[in-house]
């Protein structure tokens, strides 16, 4: 008899709240990540942009940002390493 398999985890179900980086953000950020949570988006980093927060959101290699007053671009001028 073979050992049982277990399932393979989805990250994706996880919520965002376990990310490091969900503290960091403001209420703003926070709702507008949720929202881009639904569509597979993944919070990866913020980066200090002249003082104010970014987030940074991946997903299936695509990008996308939240500024600090909730705004999303999903077409950012942004190079990730």
């Amino acid at each position: 008899m073979q050992p049982e398999k277990k399932p393979l985890e989805d990250r994706r179900a996880e919520p965002p709240e376990q990310s490091i980086w969900w503290s960091r953000l403001s209420l703003a950020q926070k709702f507008s990540a949720s929202s881009l949570g639904k569509f597979g988006y993944e919070l990866q980093f913020i980066r200090n942009d002249n003082g104010k927060s970014l987030a940074v959101l991946i997903c299936n290699g695509g990008v996308a940002v939240i500024a600090e007053d909730g705004e999303i671009n999903t077409s950012p001028n942004i190079r990730i390493r």
